[in-house]
């Protein structure tokens, strides 16, 4: 009787471990790696009001209120083309520019990479995000 109540302590150890090592994970890890994976894949939303400072470098073809300037920029009110596209399209968008040569550049005038700002960071570029989100 003695042996079989010394086996049950080891045995009573092992379930626990084999339980706590079953390979399930809980509810917050799981929830935790779904946001981190989240947070990977997309860019987190800038801040409109920095967004309307740095605005700047867009303004010389989109004019300070982003309405446009005939020849030069279109308006960045009201727009499907940010109604449509996500943050992270937005952003290699800006990025990358659109050439004259584009059959989509409606205005036959470059859009230089970053707005020909090269000193924009991503982040600064998703406050102009931010920024012109509040204008559609």
């Amino acid at each position: 009787m003695k042996a079989k109540l010394a086996v049950l302590p080891v045995t009573l150890v092992s379930i626990i471990a084999l339980v706590a090592c079953g390979g399930e994970t809980s509810p917050a890890t799981t929830l935790t790696s779904e946001v981190q994976s989240t947070a990977t894949a997309a860019p987190s939303g800038g801040d409109p009001v920095a967004g309307q400072q740095k605005f700047g470098t867009c303004a010389g073809c989109h004019a300070a209120d982003a309405t446009g300037i005939p020849g030069l920029g279109v308006s960045l009110v009201g727009t499907d083309f940010i109604a449509d596209n996500s943050d992270q399209e937005l952003l290699d968008f800006i990025k990358q520019g659109r050439p004259a040569s584009d059959p989509a550049n409606t205005t036959g005038v470059d859009m230089p990479p970053k707005g020909g700002n090269p000193a924009l960071s991503d982040d600064d570029i998703l406050d102009i995000i931010a920024y012109l989100r509040t204008l559609q």
